[in-house]
């Protein structure tokens, strides 16, 4: 294995012990706001300290960006760790069991390797890049498929970004009406990586950082998938918008989208 994924899987492994830990305490659990619908739990930042106390160990120079602590820069700068310790917060704390770790390394600006870990169901999904992607030890491939119909599609609603809602519901009523049915989950990571596992087809949404995709962005290109913006471009960790699928799905969902995109989601 690859010694960086290594060190990925152990904090990734660490920080869902932490966060079953708590899950099976949730009133104990501490929630506060820190925007407009977004909150952060005490158990966000113990899975991130419990992440970045495994990165050190192994790599005391490398830079760490956190959702919940931001940037913590190292001496050596061309090493970057991309950190979301829980993502699908609002779900863990309301006790839906559908939430992930997420893990990704940069090497001068390229995801090298990547890790999306549901500590619910034990699976860890990971990457390398040029080298595959796998659950656990099975090989991922994203479903081959031509066109949107019979696809389930992915997505997140915009409940951070409410400018966006009347072009973001004009867009899932144009995919809806081509796609067989949709999901909405509630963790950007797990469902790029269930794009990649051929769990879902096609996946999109809005107003996302680069913590919440940057690993999933990976491990769904080494299972074949295209990555995207709004645009077809390749700006989403830029952006925060993104589009995953096969080839031809990622294709029809953008040709669908263009259309109905408002000033503010062009870019």
């Amino acid at each position: 294995m690859h010694p960086m994924l290594t060190i990925a899987t152990r904090a990734a492994r660490a920080a869902g012990q932490t966060i079953m830990r708590a899950f099976t305490e949730l009133d104990r659990v501490e929630v506060s706001a820190k925007g407009i619908n977004d909150y952060v739990t005490s158990v966000d930042k113990e899975a991130e300290s419990a992440i970045t106390y495994q990165i050190r160990k192994s790599y005391p120079d490398h830079t760490i960006i956190g959702e919940e602590e931001g940037e913590n820069r190292g001496e050596n700068k061309d090493y970057v760790w991309i950190v979301d310790p829980l993502d699908g917060t609002n779900n863990f704390v309301r006790g839906i069991p559908h939430f992930s770790v997420s893990i990704a390394l940069q090497y001068k600006g390229k995801v090298e390797v990547a890790v999306v870990y549901d500590p619910v169901r034990d699976e860890l999904f990971s990457a390398i890049r040029g080298k595959g992607a796998k659950v656990n030890d099975f090989r991922l491939r994203v479903n081959n498929v031509n066109d949107l119909e019979n696809t389930i599609i992915a997505t997140g609603f915009p409940f951070k970004t409410r400018q966006h809602t009347e072009s973001y519901f004009n867009i899932l009523g144009a995919v809806f009406a081509q796609c067989a049915d949709v999901r909405r989950a509630g963790s950007a990571a797990l469902d790029l990586a269930y794009v990649a596992a051929g769990r879902m087809d096609g996946y999109f949404e809005l107003g996302l950082k680069p913590w919440d995709i940057a690993a999933g962005d990976l491990i769904c290109r080494e299972a074949g998938g295209t990555v995207t913006d709004f645009n077809g471009n390749h700006n989403y960790l830029a952006s925060g918008n993104i589009v995953a699928g096969s080839p031809k799905v990622t294709s029809q969902l953008v040709k669908t989208m263009r259309p109905l995109l408002n000033d503010g989601l062009k870019r």
